[in-house]
């Protein structure tokens, strides 16, 4: 594949150069925004606040690719006690950027002809036969990925700035969702058309933010799991002997751990065109299936928070699109608490310290990709405080305040049901559903709880840096009180809608005498009647 370049995608080569390093995100600093290359990532990355992308998923996969360098480059503690001093000591981050100054330049080029950056050359005479618009890049905007299906967007001429296709590359290895691929077989073998889940996908992806990027990176560094490099720059790196589309994909191993953050998920390959001001762009994309990896839990899945399905299956945490993230915030304060190794027992190892700025020193971002079989539907996110010492607390404040969301939910439903009953004695079973649903304040009630549940969080750290005994039950009494209100008025508001008669108002009194009670009543918890629970 060294020997002889493929032709070019679009029947000839441009006539101007199409060489193009890439810019990876638009970086906030200090209000501002400004374009950074790698080496300027590195060597300011303790200058930078945070990566400013186009989605919660195109940031997590371009940590991930920045991670990969720095295991490359060996820029990596190579023990627990070593990440822990690099943390408390802000160990500098220049030697990545020194390293890649020192790669050949094109091994960085996104348009190189032959080894192109993170994608597959291979796909060159399929591009230019089966090539779509840049809208089949970026997950958010591909829609379905089965190739039966009438996608006429995907068609669009709608040119990419070629930073922004590199980025929307990285998010398609990390976060692809299975499906067909949108290409023939013919040349490459048929399985190149079978699109496997990508390596984030399914799962809740956590990262540990810290007050800078260079902060973010040495926290999700780790002793790495063999030597620097390889690194995967394209499908045609040298050294790296991959797969082929003849037959199934037999999942490797990664060979290292710049190799795990870096792989191709997917064969992808990019056609650069010149934009109206003379910037490079993309106008045509096309993907394939890539690499198939063999990951090891305690390996490769250091930040994975484990819980039980329905069946009793352990498993990484997964998107849910009926429970939001934030009820599920204390399954992380447990990791931190009990885990043994990885991510959450180093972050544990680190010793509690006083507060020499306001808010948490650290978060723990959650982000996952939400998907109907092959349809990506959204990205779904949240950022929980984190605090060393101050896990238990943490873990207290968010089971309970989640037991507390989940009852008053459960009351909500309950009203609604009974208010619908007396309402309309006489409705058909199938018109039970919508009838309720009319007057169910769910779904106005959990939107409006995540706010307050944050602030929770905030109270229970600020109240923790100032020495508190008990730094959680007052404010779950003051956040308890706060969603009850809320509820209230949410389940009024609902049952206002019904028209008036003397049905109706039966039905509102009901309703309302059930949601009364039940806040009020043994079985609420603690917090819902101004006590302090007891664990």
């Amino acid at each position: 594949m060294h020997g002889n370049r493929p032709p070019d995608p679009a029947g000839q080569r441009p006539s101007w150069d199409p060489r193009f390093k890439p810019c990876i995100p638009t970086v906030t600093v200090a209000g501002a925004t400004a374009h950074h290359s790698l080496c300027g990532i590195f060597a300011q990355a303790d200058h930078l606040a945070a990566l400013d992308c186009a989605s919660p998923g195109e940031t997590v996969a371009v940590l991930e690719y920045l991670l990969a360098i720095c295991f490359a480059s060996g820029t990596c503690p190579s023990s627990d006690e070593e990440w822990r001093a690099w943390v408390l000591n802000g160990r500098s981050l220049a030697s990545a950027a020194s390293w890649l100054a020192d790669q050949p330049a094109d091994s960085w080029n996104l348009f190189h002809p032959v080894e192109p950056l993170s994608q597959n050359s291979a796909l060159a005479d399929d591009l230019r036969e089966s090539g779509t618009g840049t809208a089949q890049l970026i997950i958010e905007h591909a829609g379905d990925y089965n190739q039966h299906f009438d996608h006429h967007h995907l068609e669009l001429d709608n040119p990419l700035p070629a930073a922004d296709a590199f980025r929307a590359t990285l998010t398609q290895h990390a976060y692809g969702p299975y499906g067909r691929a949108r290409m023939s077989g013919d040349r490459l073998g048929a399985k190149v058309t079978n699109l496997a889940a990508g390596r984030l996908t399914g799962r809740i992806r956590v990262v540990v933010l810290g007050k800078t990027l260079g902060e973010t990176l040495r926290l999700n560094l780790y002793p790495p799991d063999g030597p620097g490099q390889p690194l995967n720059t394209s499908w045609t790196t040298p050294g790296f002997e991959r797969r082929g589309f003849k037959e199934k994909a037999k999942p490797r191993a990664p060979r290292s751990s710049a190799d795990l953050h870096s792989s191709l998920g997917r064969s992808i390959l990019l056609h650069p065109v010149r934009g109206p001001r003379g910037q490079v762009m993309v106008d045509r994309v096309l993907i394939g299936a890539g690499e198939v990896l063999a990951l090891d839990p305690t390996s490769h899945l250091q930040d994975a928070v484990y819980s039980e399905t329905t069946n009793g299956v352990r498993k990484p945490l997964w998107p849910s699109p009926s429970r939001a993230l934030w009820q599920q915030a204390h399954a992380l304060y447990s990791a931190v608490m009990d885990d043994e190794t990885g991510t959450y027992a180093r972050l544990r190892s680190l010793l509690p310290r006083r507060r020499t700025h306001l808010g948490a020193p650290y978060h723990l971002w959650a982000v996952g990709l939400l998907a109907n079989k092959t349809l990506p539907v959204a990205w779904t996110h949240g950022c929980y405080p984190y605090a060393p010492g101050m896990a238990a607390h943490l873990y207290r404040a968010s089971r309970r305040g989640s037991v507390i969301a989940e009852y008053i939910a459960l009351i909500l439903k309950k009203a609604a049901i009974v208010a619908a009953e007396t309402a309309f004695p006489a409705m058909r079973a199938a018109d039970e559903s919508g009838q309720v649903a009319r007057l169910d304040a769910r779904y106005a009630f959990w939107p409006a709880a995540e706010d307050p549940f944050e602030t929770l969080l905030d109270e229970v750290i600020d109240r923790g840096f100032e020495d508190d005994d008990d730094p959680v039950s007052a404010p779950l009494v003051a956040y308890a009180m706060e969603l009850t209100a809320t509820a209230r008025a949410q389940l009024l508001q609902r049952l206002d809608t019904l028209p008036p008669s003397d049905r109706n108002h039966r039905a509102r009194t009901r309703g309302e005498r059930l949601f009364e009670e039940a806040v009020s009543g043994e079985r609420a918890p603690a917090e819902l009647r101004g006590e302090t629970s007891v664990d």
